[in-house]
C-alpha cells in the first residue's frame, strides 16, 4: 500500500513539473514588446475616441476566436494576451466607457477616479511591473506616491494618533518601531509571517491551472496546507495573529489597517489576504500617470490591432450554449432587440455571482457543479464613495501624493460591527472608517490639465440592505428620501476630511457627489455595491475552494477570469487575467511573465555595465 502511494506521489510530482514548467501554446510574454514613449493626450474627445466605442451589431468583427464579457482589467487584460498570439476578441461593456473599476468620470470640470488609488510592487525589474508594461506596449508610465505613503490616524479630535506607514522592506520596520518603541520584537514577528506566507503564494495560482485530478489530490491529501505557508496561514483571522503578536491596541491597528483594500474587517479577514497586501507595497506605491484612463486608453488599440473590438453600451443579457450545452457565443440587447454574437469562447469578467445568477439559463445554473461553487462563495462588502471638486492647488490645499486611513478608535472590529449592524441613518452619522487620498495630487500632469484645481476621493463601507429599497429607480433621481440619506453620509466624512486637512474648507468646495452601493451595482455591475467582488473572509482561502473555483467553469467554452476567479483589486484582477489566459493557450502565463522580467533585467544590467 505504501509503495503504491509512493508510486502515485512520484508520478504526480512529475505531473507537476512537466505542467508548471513545459508549456506548449503560443506565449504573449514571448517577446518584449516595449515601443518608445509617445506624447501623453490629455483631450478628452481624442481619448474617448477609444475608450467609449458603442456597440453596433456592423462593429462585431467577423470569425471571432474570443469574446469577453465586462472591461475591467480582468477582461481587457485577457484580450491584450490573446490578441498578443494572433487571436481575434470582441470586449462587451455594459457601461458606456470601458475599464470597469479603472474608468473615470467628469463633473463640473473634476475628472475623478472611481476604484485605482495606489498599486504596489511596481519596481522596473518585478514581472507584474513586466506584465503592465508588456499589456500596454510600454506605453503606461507610473508614478511613485511619497514616503511615507499610507498615514494611519485614530482617534477623535481631541486625541488623535498619527501613524506615518513608509515603504522600503528594512524602512517600514524600522520607523514602526520608533512610532512604537519596546515593541520591536512584534514587529519582527509580524514581517517575518508576512513575508514567508507572501512565498508560500505560489501554490494558490498552481491548484487554479493545473489539472483538477491533481489539485483535488493536493487538497484532499493536506499537501497544499503542507506544501504552502500560504494555506497553512489563510484559515486564521488577523485578529487572531495580531493579538498573539501585541497588547498595544494602536499597533494592532496599524497592523490590520490596510484591510480596507479587500474589504474584510479584520476578525473576519484571512491573515493570508492580509499579508499579500502588506508585501505589495514593501517596496512602495504608484499611481498612473495622466490617471486611471490610461490603463485602457493604451490596451484598446492592441486589441483591435489584432482585428479584435471593445465596444461599449453592450449589456450582455444571456450567455448562448448549443445542443450540447457549449458555450457557443452572448446576446446583446440593443434596444429592446438582441443581436447574437457567435464565439468559440465566452469569457466572463462580470464576477461569479452575475454570470452564474444572470446569465446562464435556469437549467444550467442548477447543475450540482454551478451550485457547488456558489455556495463557496458569498458576496463582498457594498462600497461608497464621496468625490470632492475642490478649488485650489494641493499646495494651497495642504495635499500630497499620499493616503490617510482614518479611524474612530483603535478597536477596529467593535466600530466596524456596530456600524453595519445599526440602523442607516444613525451609522450614516458616524462612519467609522474613512480612507481619503487626492488623485490630483499624485499625477504630475493633473495641473497642466486642470490648473488651480484639484480632488480628493474618500472611500468607507456600507451596507447594501441601507439602499436596496432604491435599487430599481433611475440613477439620476432616486427620490428625497435617497439623497437625504446620502447627504447625511456626506456631511458627517466631510466633518473628519476638514479636521485633518484643515486647509479644506467649504468654500473651497466646487463638487462633493457619493456614490452608494447601487451606484455600484448601476455602473460597474456589482451585485450588492461590492467594490472588491466575491467576499474575501476566511473561507475564501481553503485549498478546496481555490481548486473549485476556477477560470474553467463546469459548462464547456465558458470561463471567468478577473478578481472572482484570483483575488480582489488591480493586481489581483490581473492575476485572474493571467490564470484564465493560461488555461485557455494551455501555458503557464505566470512563469512566462517572471521569465521575461528576468530577462529584461538582464539586459538592462548588462547595457548599465557597458
Amino acid at each position: 500500500m505504501l509503495f503504491s502511494v509512493v508510486i502515485i506521489f512520484v508520478a504526480l510530482v512529475v505531473f507537476i513539473v512537466k505542467y508548471v514548467f513545459g508549456s506548449s501554446g503560443p506565449n504573449p510574454f514571448g517577446t518584449d514588446t516595449r515601443e518608445p514613449l509617445k506624447e501623453m493626450v490629455h483631450n478628452r474627445k481624442e481619448k474617448n475616441k477609444v475608450l467609449k466605442q458603442g456597440f453596433l451589431a456592423s462593429k462585431v468583427p467577423d470569425n471571432l476566436d474570443a469574446v469577453i464579457i465586462g472591461s475591467g482589467i480582468g477582461g481587457l487584460g485577457l484580450a491584450v494576451m490573446l490578441a498578443k498570439v494572433g487571436k481575434k476578441v470582441l470586449v462587451l461593456e455594459q457601461h458606456d466607457r470601458a475599464g470597469g473599476c479603472c474608468h473615470t468620470f467628469t463633473e463640473k470640470g473634476f475628472e475623478f477616479d472611481v476604484g485605482i488609488h495606489y498599486i504596489g510592487d511596481l519596481l522596473d525589474h518585478k514581472p507584474f511591473r513586466c506584465q503592465l508594461d508588456q499589456l500596454t506596449n510600454g506605453q503606461l508610465q507610473w508614478e511613485p506616491l511619497d514616503n511615507p505613503f499610507d498615514h494611519v490616524v485614530i482617534g477623535p479630535p481631541e486625541n488623535r494618533r498619527r501613524y506615518p506607514i513608509y515603504s522600503g522592506r528594512t524602512r517600514f520596520p524600522e520607523e514602526l518601531k520608533k512610532c512604537f518603541p519596546g515593541e520591536e520584537k512584534a514587529i519582527d514577528e509580524y514581517l517575518r509571517l508576512v513575508k514567508k506566507v507572501g512565498r508560500g503564494m505560489w501554490l494558490f495560482a498552481m491548484l487554479k491551472i493545473c489539472p483538477v485530478p491533481l489539485a483535488k489530490f493536493l487538497v484532499y491529501t493536506g499537501l497544499a496546507k503542507r506544501l504552502s505557508f500560504f494555506f497553512e496561514m489563510g484559515s486564521r483571522s488577523l485578529t487572531e495573529v495580531v493579538n498573539e503578536l501585541t497588547d498595544n491596541k494602536d499597533l494592532r491597528a496599524v497592523f490590520t489597517y490596510i484591510f480596507g483594500t479587500y474589504g474584510n474587517m479584520p476578525k473576519d479577514a484571512s491573515f493570508s489576504m492580509h499579508s499579500l497586501l502588506v508585501t505589495h507595497y514593501l517596496n512602495g506605491a504608484w499611481y498612473p500617470k495622466g490617471g486611471a484612463t490610461e490603463i485602457a486608453y493604451h490596451m484598446i488599440p492592441i486589441i483591435e490591432k489584432a482585428g479584435g473590438a471593445v465596444l461599449v453600451r453592450a449589456p450582455v443579457n444571456r450567455i448562448l450554449f448549443n445542443e450540447a450545452k457549449e458555450a457557443c457565443g452572448v446576446s446583446v440587447m440593443k434596444g429592446q432587440e438582441e443581436v447574437h454574437i457567435r464565439a468559440p469562447i465566452v469569457v466572463s469578467n462580470a464576477g461569479i455571482f452575475n454570470t452564474y445568477q444572470k446569465l446562464l439559463p435556469k437549467e444550467l445554473q442548477a447543475v450540482p457543479a454551478i451550485q457547488k461553487q456558489l455556495s463557496m462563495m458569498k458576496n463582498g462588502e457594498g462600497g461608497l464613495s464621496v468625490f470632492l471638486g475642490l478649488d485650489g492647488t494641493k499646495e494651497e490645499l495642504g495635499l500630497r501624493a499620499d493616503n490617510y486611513w482614518i479611524f474612530t478608535e483603535n478597536n477596529l472590529d467593535e466600530l466596524l460591527v456596530k456600524y453595519l449592524n445599526g440602523k442607516r441613518e444613525d451609522s450614516a452619522k458616524s462612519v467609522p472608517l474613512l480612507f481619503v487620498a487626492s488623485p490630483s495630487a499624485k499625477d504630475s500632469t493633473w495641473e497642466e490639465r486642470s490648473p488651480g484645481k484639484s480632488t480628493l476621493s474618500l472611500v468607507s463601507f456600507a451596507n447594501y440592505k441601507w439602499f436596496e429599497e432604491w435599487k430599481d429607480d433611475k440613477v439620476t433621481n432616486r427620490g428625497p428620501e435617497y439623497k437625504e440619506l446620502k447627504q447625511t453620509f456626506i456631511d458627517s466624512v466631510l466633518e473628519v476630511v476638514m479636521d485633518v486637512f484643515p486647509k479644506i474648507t467649504r468654500d473651497k468646495i466646487e463638487f462633493i457627489d457619493a456614490g452608494t452601493p447601487i451606484t455600484n451595482t448601476h455602473y460597474i455591475g456589482a451585485p450588492k455595491g461590492e467594490i472588491y467582488g466575491a467576499d474575501h473572509g476566511i473561507a475564501r482561502f481553503s485549498p478546496e475552494l481555490n481548486a473549485t473555483v476556477r477560470p474553467q467553469t463546469p459548462l464547456k467554452n465558458l470561463y471567468l477570469t478577473g478578481q472572482d476567479v484570483f483575488l480582489c483589486g488591480f493586481a489581483g484582477a490581473l492575476a485572474g487575467a493571467l490564470t484564465c489566459g493560461s488555461v485557455i493557450l494551455n501555458r503557464n502565463l505566470h512563469l512566462d511573465a517572471i521569465n521575461l522580467a528576468k530577462k529584461t533585467k538582464f539586459i538592462n544590467d548588462k547595457l548599465k555595465g557597458e
